[in-house]
């Protein structure tokens, strides 16, 4: 056996390997592109929308400390009763 046909028969059975797991995982059909594509969408979304959350929590909380903190001052100078 060459190195030639040796090289179609892997080349072969990978292909029908390929096939056969994107069967399993149910990205057979003519939508299975649209499919990917969706869910790489969904993917980029969530992880956007982690960020987003990350960011917005931490300016809530740095809005409550900077809030405490000017209500601290003021009830500290403020004037005294």
């Amino acid at each position: 056996m060459t190195d030639e046909e040796l090289e179609v028969i892997i080349q072969h059975a990978a292909q029908e390997g390929a096939k056969q797991a994107l069967i399993e995982i149910g990205l057979f059909d003519q939508d299975a592109y649209d499919d990917v594509k969706e869910l790489r969408s969904l993917l980029d979304n969530w992880r956007d929308t982690k960020q987003t959350v990350g960011q917005t929590v931490t300016r809530i909380f740095t809005t409550a400390i900077l809030t405490a903190l000017a209500v601290g001052i003021y009830m500290g100078w403020g004037p005294k009763t």
